[in-house]
């Protein structure tokens, strides 16, 4: 992003991202309640990555940048996947 240039989200659009997480935050708590066994962390982690991918792009302007910041982003989630398929690994076949 070039330092002339502002972008501006509308408060409607942070309305909506607000809403967005605590909704996503009520389904992971409700998901704790039901009884998935060894999917229950997997269910979490996935609301999680959700999360994490709405905070980026919106309050982090990673919809504004470059695409080269956006593959280096990428390849950190990439590694962040990998880390969390070797745990989940891990976790299910023990």
């Amino acid at each position: 992003m070039h330092p002339e240039t502002v972008h501006i989200t509308p408060y409607r659009t942070l309305a909506w991202v607000l809403i967005t997480l605590l909704g996503l935050t009520f389904i992971t708590i409700t998901a704790t309640w039901i009884d998935l066994s060894a999917l229950t962390v997997a269910v979490a982690l996935l609301i999680a990555t959700v999360k994490a991918y709405i905070v980026l792009t919106y309050f982090m302007h990673l919809k504004f940048e470059s695409s080269l910041f956006r593959v280096f982003v990428f390849m950190v989630l990439f590694i962040y996947v990998l880390v969390i398929a070797f745990t989940l690994s891990d976790y299910l076949f023990r």
